[in-house]
């Protein structure tokens, strides 16, 4: 089991989503569609390295 890999990706996750929050209540596009490019590499990586384990 890789941990940090899963922990890197939950980590990426909950901060796409602070930025998302943070950009939407600042009112900055740019930090909102950083946020959700992150959180989607969170997304991918966590999918990723669950998929890695069952091999």
């Amino acid at each position: 089991m890789n941990i940090p890999r899963i922990l890197y990706s939950l980590l990426a996750l909950a901060f796409g989503v602070f930025m998302i929050v943070y950009g939407e209540r600042d009112d900055s596009p740019g930090a909102q569609m950083l946020g959700l490019v992150l959180a989607l590499a969170g997304i991918y990586g966590f999918v990723k390295s669950r998929k890695k384990k069952s091999d």
